[in-house]
């Protein structure tokens, strides 16, 4: 038998959703069966998978001990540093200045991501402790590329993260952006359309005009900010948020991101010495609903520091 007493960060989840993280070693036949038999109580009463769950409930499992392990407690993030650019922060988010050259979230084999230096942050100044979770850990709301520097947004709480996703989902959120493409863009100002679809083996999209199996629509605006000799400075609002959207986008008018050695011109590059998109996540506006518990971050604009981008076009 294992007892979960459920916590704000918990709160709000189906019973099964919480079960799977809390015991990863018990299988998803198991849960459905204890489900079924009635095996999983909610304050001492049955229910069914659907169940939600609330801070204070007491959640009993009647299942064997060698299923019962419940999540490690996973402190890789402590070999990350602990030094982070903070932009914003408050009790429900962070909003922080990532850095050209550190991935947000592991997968690279590295230990050092933006979020492990964020959890480290967030666990040395006590807001995270995680023999205290049972299900959650500080989240990233977005994310960015390894070279692309800017704001990205964190959730210190399951029902922030919640909130943020749903309001990203949702167009609530305006996005920013400022680079340098390395040919005049068409309109001073305009919104483009097109079709986007990424191959995941490769880690490369393809843009189309036209509609096509498996391709999404994607929206983008651009507004030109200064020119010289061929170099555009350019700020970008995304409608859409999809992977290498700036940069494939862009590249599909014929004006591909200085320093992108991946949609852009590489003679250009050498030319300027410049070996990573020069692009930067600026500035973000919520327009969130006044129900939202957030709803107070819709009277600020968070910007970023820029980088020196000027510099191009001097």
């Amino acid at each position: 038998m294992k007892t979960f007493i459920i916590n704000e960060n918990d709160s709000g989840q189906r019973i099964d959703k919480f079960i799977t993280k809390a015991l990863p070693d018990l299988p998803k036949s198991m849960l459905y069966k204890l489900l079924r038999k009635k095996d999983i109580k909610i304050n001492g009463k049955r229910c069914d998978g659907s169940a939600r769950i609330c801070t204070g409930d007491t959640v009993t499992v009647y299942v064997k001990d060698e299923l019962s392990a419940v999540k490690s407690h996973d402190m890789s993030f402590l070999n990350a540093p602990d030094s982070i650019d903070v932009v914003y922060e408050d009790d429900n988010i962070i909003i922080v200045n990532k850095p050209v050259g550190l991935d947000s979230h592991q997968g690279s084999g590295s230990s050092d991501t933006l979020i492990s230096r964020i959890q480290h942050y967030l666990y040395k100044k006590g807001e995270f402790t995680p023999e205290k979770e049972s299900s959650f850990a500080p989240a990233l709301c977005s994310r960015l590329d390894r070279n692309t520097c800017g704001l990205v947004t964190a959730a210190k709480k399951s029902t922030a993260l919640r909130e943020v996703n749903s309001a990203i989902r949702d167009g609530l959120i305006t996005k920013i952006y400022h680079c340098i493409v390395t040919a005049p863009l068409p309109k001073k100002s305009d919104i483009i359309t097109a079709f986007h679809k990424k191959d995941d083996e490769k880690n490369i999209v393809t843009i189309s005009d036209t509609p096509s199996d498996g391709f999404r629509p994607i929206k983008t605006g651009y507004r030109v900010l200064a020119e010289k000799d061929g170099l555009t400075l350019a700020e970008i609002t995304l409608f859409t948020g999809r992977t290498h959207q700036i940069r494939a986008h862009l590249a599909h008018i014929g004006a591909p991101l200085l320093g992108d050695g991946k949609y852009g011109n590489n003679s250009v590059n050498k030319r300027y010495g410049i070996f990573r998109q020069a692009l930067c996540a600026y500035s973000l506006q919520f327009a969130l609903p006044e129900s939202s518990t957030l709803s107070y971050l819709n009277k600020l604009r968070i910007t970023a520091p820029p980088p020196d981008f000027e510099r191009f076009i001097r």
